[in-house]
């Protein structure tokens, strides 16, 4: 039975699909309210409560245009300039609580033997997540609709592992990316399976700060390599940790929001959600 989140959830994904596909349109609140068969004063206060914002100003951040005024704007000099800003608050600049630690050659080529996971299934604003972790760090962050489904894509990734349905230190951190406080949050950690290259394009995605977005093309910029676009939109849908390696903060060059691994409406609500905590910060730090 889908919990009240899951159901939330998807109601508003299905409103964010309404937008997207009609947002030159700029569909009125009834209009949204009449996709999920709630009254437009239900609606709206389900979606402040979920977003943090109202529909008319999510609908601003998550719009095309949005999407190209950030990337024509947000140079990358604002990651260093943005410490000195009065929006420089903890929501935003969560990425820097993130390290990286890949796992050996031996752990990545014997499947896992030895190695122990912990493991379990949680609720997000944005769906549900299985997060899976070792004694290292962070190794698997996942939406899913089918928990028996994702279950097996861990073990396959790790066949060897010995694994323990627990809720860890590690998976508490990582899920409290989700609160507006993280200002007394630990070191998140990740241990992850991937190659040199793949770490690579992991790592420069952490450079991308809370709320802003990236292409493809300026990723293979950054990690040197400007040919190689295409390599790095493998890498990023290789990602397999969600939410905290922002792979969602990367769209098309166009400034369309492109494709997602776990589904482009998805996607658009985690960058409506970005922007809105920016703006409640902005409020809230005039």
């Amino acid at each position: 039975m889908n919990t009240q989140q899951e159901i939330d959830y998807n109601r508003i994904a299905k409103v964010i699909r309404y937008i997207n596909a009609n947002f030159r349109q700029q569909p009125s609140l009834e209009e949204l309210a009449e996709q999920v068969h709630l009254s437009p004063y239900h609606f709206q206060r389900l979606f402040k409560q979920w977003a943090g914002t109202s529909p008319k100003k999510f609908l601003q951040y998550i719009s095309l245009n949005h999407a190209k005024n950030l990337l024509k704007d947000r140079q990358a000099t604002l990651f260093d300039t943005s410490y000195d800003t009065g929006l420089s608050g903890t929501a935003r600049l969560h990425d820097l609580f993130v390290n990286i630690e890949g796992m050996t050659p031996a752990e990545f080529k014997n499947g896992g033997v030895n190695l122990q996971i912990m493991y379990n299934f949680h609720s997000s604003p944005f769906g549900n997540l299985l997060v899976a972790s070792t004694s290292k760090g962070i190794c698997h962050m996942a939406f899913y609709t089918d928990q028996d489904k994702e279950f097996s894509a861990l073990v396959n990734k790790f066949p060897k592992a010995i694994y323990y349905r627990k809720t860890d230190n590690h998976q508490q951190n990582a899920l409290r990316v989700f609160n507006h406080d993280l200002s007394d949050i630990e070191d998140i950690k990740l241990h992850l399976k991937a190659t040199n290259f793949q770490l690579k394009v992991w790592e420069a995605l952490l450079k991308i700060p809370f709320g802003e977005l990236s292409t493809y093309g300026k990723l293979a910029k950054q990690i040197g390599n400007p040919k190689a676009s295409r390599a790095v939109g493998t890498a990023i849908g290789s990602n397999c940790v969600a939410v905290l390696i922002p792979c969602h903060r990367v769209i098309q060059s166009t400034g369309a929001i492109g494709g997602y691994k776990w589904e482009t409406p998805r996607k658009s609500a985690i960058i409506g959600w970005e922007q809105a905590q920016l703006n409640l910060e902005a409020e809230a730090n005039p």
